[in-house]
């Protein structure tokens, strides 16, 4: 896959270039060729500053006292690339526009020529100044006089946009939905009464090579009537035509819809956008039609913000698709891509498909391979790890992001998923460092604070900060839950949880911590109930339905246990931690050699993505149950060892080695691994039992160890030599002591005083 390499030098600035205004129209594009915001002005402000005769010629700084914007607006903003006039039809109100907010006539291009600064150019400087230094009091301000004496679709537009700033969604909504003349007054540089210095001005006007007579009044523009209730009331001119700014722009329309979302309106934004994209059956290929001028397709935005509303409404399928749509429309669509990742709306296999199969070359070909690279350090670290270590290792190498936040939280994650929680630690940590929040990384940051112990104190402390740092942050709640959490203290820890998911209901480690707490209280069935939510929330996650398998194997419900883990596997086939709670479930049915094979394919996986082995003593302890069950002793022997190599003090695998030991007649050994298992935990029932049976077998049946060694002859003299030892001591025992011989030598089963090892529920 080809890439681009990083500049050689990487802190020298080279010089900026002009970039040419591209000629004709473009289909649906974004912002920046419409508006006065788009990345020419900018390029060509750098340029005149860094030309003027007050400034050093070699430097990139812009004079704090000279405007971003170099030139005069004109209309509401600098001159846009004009459409021609054989432009297509288009069947759908969305359709109508297809280049800038508003259309212009072709005698602009020769009046511009000719063109000098009016009161109402100066004041659009200033709003666009206000509003790139977010004064968006003076912005709006301005912006209504403007509105005010020109009546301009394109003045009202960036009005709207002022509103949207400041958090005035319904009046901006209103200004949008409002008519307007569809043509505007042709450029209006004065308001009604041309003032200088409180007179009426006669004075003339020069153009270029042209003179013309300012008149001293002009023609006020008045606001079109509306109703008490908004609506249109009617011209006094038949011929004047009247539209809304919603129907007469895409990006005004984007704009209502957005102002209707932030009030709660979900079924007028829904309205406004379209249940579906209405541009879809236009063109043929349109993932494939690049922007010309490199910005973001507003369609696609509109398509994200379609999938918005749609889980808005409950709609989950349709959300993804909408999302899907926008990333296929424009991989630059940074917002839908984090929509279906963080969202977890597709399951690990089809996050990689979809995502490696993106139009990357056609739609930014000189960007390709980076866009692609950056999007897969995203994705869930289950399967192709080595694809994600050599993504990971081409960011660090030729684009130079070895300290990138991104790329750091992508190491991080992967070490998360292979449960190492120290090194994962470390990693956030210096994430944390670099930037004060990090939306990805702040949740595993907090969760390796709680399943590290010696970091609880210090979660505590993290908690309060973030709370009084971000209070409105969900994820500032979530660390006190965890916090309580790591206390045990579920009441109060389900009381923040409920509180992040109430700010934030797609904040899925909330929604997995809440229904935790309820696993841990012993209450299962709740925890069954929340699990389920999850679950139905985030449909490409296999996580919550695992869960519930968990659960329901500890309610003794093996059928839905089967039928949930089933379910989960069917979406993620590459988790250790799945694959170890499918391999209890055929324990439990019996299936021993299912089982062996399961713990033993877990163990695999784990070791494919380099997992700390510490994690995996339990899958250990149960691959060798198995093996015991099939009286596979050796195989049982080297898991259970394995075990005591990671943890030597874990009483579990220190009993069941004992148990193999007293199956296989080595009293000795067992009688040991019991009491070492008794001085970890010494009040464990099982092992005291299996103790007191090994010491009465090796006391009542001792003699008969020696058995298969001396021979039948050796053992009958030594057995006479004893004899007559043991009537010189004790006369009055003869009798006992040839009970024990004649047993000894018929060979008794050892055990048949009490029951045997095996029949006990040591597991």
């Amino acid at each position: 896959m080809a890439s681009t390499p990083p500049p050689q030098h990487e802190f020298e600035i080279p010089p900026m270039p002009h970039l040419p205004t591209p000629s004709g129209s473009r289909h649906r594009g974004s912002f920046g060729s419409s508006f006065s915001f788009g990345p020419q002005p900018l390029v060509d402000s750098y340029l005149e500053a860094n030309s003027s005769t007050y400034s050093n010629n070699h430097s990139i700084a812009l004079d704090p006292n000279r405007s971003i914007l170099h030139a005069s607006p004109l209309r509401s903003s600098p001159r846009r690339t004009r459409k021609p006039k054989d432009s297509i039809n288009r069947p759908h109100p969305l359709a109508n526009d297809t280049t800038g907010i508003f259309q212009h006539s072709d005698d602009d291009a020769d009046d511009e020529e000719e063109y000098e600064w009016g009161m109402v150019d100066r004041m659009r400087l200033w709003r666009h100044d206000a509003l790139m230094q977010h004064l968006y009091e003076t912005a709006a301000f301005w912006g209504d006089k403007i509105v005010s004496w020109t009546n301009d679709p394109n003045d009202a537009f960036w009005l709207a946009q002022t509103y949207f700033m400041q958090h005035q969604y319904s009046r901006a909504e209103r200004l949008l939905t409002r008519p307007f003349p569809t043509l505007a007054p042709k450029h209006p540089s004065t308001p009604p009464l041309n003032l200088t210095n409180g007179d009426v001005s006669t004075a003339v006007a020069k153009g270029k090579g042209k003179e013309r007579d300012t008149l001293p009044l002009a023609i006020p523009i008045p606001r079109l009537p509306l109703d008490p209730a908004g609506m249109f009331e009617g011209t006094q001119d038949p011929h004047e035509i009247i539209s809304r700014l919603v129907d007469m722009s895409v990006a005004c329309r984007y704009l209502a819809a957005q102002c209707q979302v932030r009030q709660g309106n979900w079924s007028d934004a829904t309205e406004m956008l379209g249940e579906a994209n209405p541009f879809r059956d236009l063109e043929q290929d349109r993932a494939a039609v690049p922007d010309i001028d490199g910005g973001i397709k507003i369609e696609a935005s509109m398509c994200h913000l379609r999938g918005l509303l749609m889980l808005k409404l409950n709609r989950g399928d349709q959300a993804k698709n909408c999302f899907m749509e926008a990333l296929a429309l424009d991989v630059k669509c940074y917002d839908a891509f984090e929509q279906l990742v963080s969202g977890e709306m597709m399951t690990p296999e089809e996050e990689w498909e979809f995502v490696q199969g993106l139009a990357y070359a056609s739609q930014t070909p000189q960007d390709a391979a980076f866009i692609q690279l950056i999007y897969t350090t995203r994705l869930r670290k289950y399967k192709h790890a080595e694809e994600h270590a050599l993504t990971r290792q081409r960011l660090v190498e030729e684009y130079g992001l070895g300290d990138n936040p991104d790329v750091l939280f992508s190491f991080a994650d992967a070490l998360y998923a292979n449960f190492r929680w120290s090194d994962c630690f470390v990693i956030t940590t210096r994430i944390l460092g670099l930037v004060a929040i990090h939306n990805a990384t702040t949740p595993l940051h907090i969760a390796c604070m709680y399943h590290l112990k010696h970091l609880h104190s210090k979660l505590f402390i993290l908690a309060h900060e973030m709370v009084d740092r971000e209070p409105e942050n969900p994820i500032s709640w979530y660390a006190v839950g965890v916090w309580y959490l790591s206390s045990g203290k579920w009441a109060q820890a389900r009381q923040y949880f409920s509180k992040t998911s109430l700010m934030d209901p797609r904040f899925g480690p909330a929604w997995i911590a809440f229904a935790h707490t309820f696993a841990m209280e012993g209450e299962h069935d709740h925890a069954v109930t929340a699990y389920s939510t999850c679950a139905r929330m985030f449909t490409g996650s296999h996580l919550p339905l695992m869960f519930v398998g968990m659960e329901q194997i500890t309610l003794s419900n093996h059928e839905q246990a089967d039928e949930a883990l089933n379910a989960s596997y069917s979406m993620c086939d590459g988790d250790p931690l799945l694959m170890n709670e499918r391999g209890v479930m055929a324990y439990n049915r019996g299936d021993y050699m299912e089982a062996a094979n399961l713990f033993q394919r877990a163990l695999d996986l784990a070791e494919v993505t380099q997992s700390s082995q510490q994690s995996w003593t339990t899958t250990f302890v149960n691959l060798g149950t198995c093996h015991r069950k099939l009286k596979q002793y050796e195989q049982a022997k080297e898991a259970y060892q394995k075990v005591l190599i990671l943890d030597p003090r874990h009483s579990l695998a220190l009993g069941f080695l004992g148990l193999v030991h007293h199956l296989t007649n080595d009293l000795d050994h067992a009688i040991v691994k019991y009491h070492e298992a008794l001085s970890v935990d010494p009040t464990n029932g099982y092992v005291l039992e299996l103790l007191n049976m090994a010491l009465e077998s090796a006391a009542n049946y001792g003699l008969h160890e020696y058995r298969p060694i001396i021979g039948p002859e050796q053992f009958k003299i030594q057995a006479a030599r004893l004899k007559e030892k043991f009537i010189r001591l004790k006369p009055e025992s003869k009798d006992l002591f040839e009970f024990y011989i004649n047993a000894a030598t018929r060979g008794v089963p050892k055990g048949s005083l009490s029951a045997p090892p095996e029949s006990m529920n040591v597991e």
